[in-house]
């Protein structure tokens, strides 16, 4: 049996070597299927049994398992593979070469989220499979930073031998038992262009979304009345207006009018639901004539709202691993598609979220061991212990 691996820091080294941004614009898009094969000749190496879920452009998903092949009570460890894009100018180093240096390495994934598998992978490796009474799955998915493919792509009995899932991203080391859900919506407003002199030539499209912005602040705050939870720091559902654009000289009306929203629920809130409404309401507002139109399209299928119980053993076990009480963010993961795979799941990794997508991210050097150790108990809980 093969069991060497490069060291824990080649391996964050070689992740991060290899792009694998994703964004929804495709000049920017890139396949991550050179840190797929990457990760699947480590995980060979450690006897994982692999297989590779391809997708569409050059994207693929990795699940891999290690210890006895029936289904149930085992350990999923996951996380993304993809980056998003970034600002080579406005880093200090290369963001494609990690740099470690004043106690942090460097790089594009460092944090947000290449690094845990390097962990994972250097934790695995201590391990006798011999030992293992349950599964123990690593999992690597596509295009979390853009469309959720990977985690949407994921079959029910992929994850059937796990009975938990921990997505490594990065949390400061505090388990994240629940997230807000994230939409993203497309408003416009078609009117009809005329000479400004006389307004009865057109319909300005810009007045209509000044009714449909009216509408959908009164939205906001009949849901923030309706929807409270304390476990976030910002304990209601948000509603931002986050780009507008509409008209093309001062002196036409206005014929087309574009606002794109982000709404981000609490758990307890339906994507789907809250689409209805918004339709609906902002259809009253601003009824359909020859003279004006209104549409309402969705950016991308959404990310629900995601919540694992507080007395979950799962939840327990990642408080007493990690010394620290599960909370909530307001960031959204791939956690509510795995968790409608059936498995109960947290939300656990090193670095912070505040150095994910900006400039000069890194991973602190301190958070490395604690992470491993982690990692350690969590097997050592669900897939070696006799069955809790």
């Amino acid at each position: 049996m093969a069991r060497r691996l490069p060291s824990l820091r080649e391996m964050i080294r070689a992740l991060i070597a290899r792009p694998s941004v994703s964004c929804t614009d495709p000049r920017f898009d890139q396949p991550n299927r050179a840190v797929i094969d990457l990760l699947a000749e480590w995980a060979e190496a450690l006897d994982f049994r692999v297989a590779i879920q391809p997708l569409a452009d050059g994207k693929a998903n990795l699940i891999a398992s290690l210890g006895p092949t029936e289904r149930g009570g085992g350990l999923a460890l996951s996380g993304h593979t993809d980056t998003v894009p970034c600002d080579p100018d406005r880093w200090h180093s290369d963001p494609f070469t990690a740099v470690e240096k004043d106690g942090r390495i460097y790089g594009l994934g460092s944090a947000d989220m290449k690094s845990f598998f390097a962990l994972v992978l250097s934790a695995a490796s201590e391990i006798d499979p011999a030992t293992l009474r349950r599964p123990l799955l690593l999992v690597a998915t596509a295009d979390e930073e853009s469309s959720m493919a990977g985690a949407k792509a994921l079959l029910p009995e992929q994850l059937a031998p796990a009975r938990c899932c921990v997505i490594g991203e990065p949390t400061g080391l505090r388990p994240i038992r629940m997230h807000k859900g994230v939409m993203m919506e497309s408003i416009r407003v078609r009117g009809q262009t005329g000479h400004s002199s006389d307004p009865a030539l057109g319909a300005n499209a810009i007045e209509g979304m000044h009714r449909v912005i009216s509408e959908l602040l009164a939205i906001r705050e009949e849901l923030q009345e309706r929807y409270r939870d304390p476990a976030f720091a910002v304990p209601v559902p948000t509603l931002n207006l986050g780009a507008i654009h509409g008209g093309d000289n001062p002196n036409r009306i206005c014929g087309h009018c574009e606002l794109s929203i982000d709404l981000r629920p609490l758990p307890g809130m339906d994507i789907g639901e809250l689409r209805s409404l918004l339709k609906q309401r902002l259809g009253q507002a601003l009824p359909a004539s020859p003279r004006l139109g209104l549409s309402v399209e969705s950016l991308f299928g959404g990310v629900p709202a995601f919540e694992t119980r507080a007395d979950a053993d799962l939840v327990r076990s990642c408080e007493h691993l990690s010394h620290a009480r599960a909370g909530a963010v307001s960031f959204g993961t791939e956690a509510p598609f795995l968790s409608r795979l059936g498995v109960e799941t947290v939300v656990l990794g090193a670095g912070h979220i505040e150095q994910a997508h900006q400039p000069d991210e890194y991973l602190p050097l301190e958070h490395i061991e604690p992470a491993t150790a982690i990692l350690r108990g969590l097997v050592e809980r669900y897939c070696v212990a006799p069955a809790p």
